[in-house]
């Protein structure tokens, strides 16, 4: 990745990615070798997220090689509606709809208005509104119901891939067996070198909803590696929210040939 690539995915990462005392879910569900792909799929189906807002503070950490950095955002959630974070100080805002991908950054004095090209480059997968909410609550990127699926496990994990695995994007989805999210999901193009895998490590429990605690994302391409860890805080559901958003004036746009 060349640096002003990795710096536009920290800051993109950073925009993304309570109960009084929301419990931790517990991790000691047993996994179950005589479960099907198809139960397996529905029972996921049914830990879909039914909140209709969600907020939260979460804290991120990014590591560039040998340098780190640190941030805390103020996460908010329409269900299926409107992504919006706000960083400390507001050095940075942004505001993701299924239409569109909005941010400014003061540090630099720029700004991103257009659509999901940019994040899907930067991923190197191909992104919409759906795959960025799913990947913030511990859903599966991938719609499980538009492919056949081969199932095995680990001690831990219930692992699906496709029956047919696309030689351009291998994939691979690891479901906690306690309460059907993901523990991990593996994405890889080697011709492209390019390796993204997303670890949910931890989850809590917050008024019936599973949602992750703590996510650790890994981007891989050729040699150069970036991990971004995200931790949820004090989150909050079906509290009425608000999403102000003004790119500020003289800002610069970023062109997307600055970040490939």
């Amino acid at each position: 990745m060349k640096k002003n690539k990795i710096l536009s995915l920290g800051i993109l990462m950073m925009m993304l990615v309570a109960c009084k005392s929301p419990s931790l879910v517990s991790g000691d569900g047993k996994v179950n070798p005589e479960i099907t792909a198809k139960q397996l799929i529905k029972e996921n189906g049914r830990q879909e997220a039914k909140f209709n807002t969600l907020q939260a503070k979460v804290k991120i950490n990014i590591i560039d090689n040998l340098n780190e950095s640190g941030y805390t955002v103020n996460l908010r959630i329409e269900k299926d509606k409107t992504i919006w974070i706000n960083a400390s100080l507001g050095l940075a805002r942004a505001m993701i709809t299924p239409n569109k991908v909005q941010f400014y950054d003061r540090l630099n004095n720029q700004y991103f208005d257009g659509d999901y090209a940019l994040l899907s480059d930067l991923l190197g997968v191909e992104l919409n509104f759906e795959k960025v909410q799913n990947l913030l609550l511990g859903q599966p990127l991938f719609n499980l119901k538009n492919d056949t699926w081969e199932i095995s496990n680990n001690e831990s994990s219930y692992i699906l891939q496709p029956k047919s695995q696309d030689p351009l994007l291998e994939l691979f989805l690891l479901f906690n067996p306690s309460h059907f999210k993901m523990d991990s999901q593996q994405l890889a193009q080697k011709l492209k070198k390019r390796i993204l895998q997303i670890d949910y490590t931890d989850y809590q429990k917050v008024d019936k909803e599973t949602l992750p605690q703590q996510i650790k994302i890994y981007a891989v391409e050729d040699t150069e590696e970036l991990i971004i860890e995200l931790e949820y805080k004090s989150v909050s559901v079906n509290e009425e929210v608000r999403f102000p958003f003004n790119i500020p004036s003289g800002f610069k746009e970023i062109n997307l040939d600055d970040v490939k």
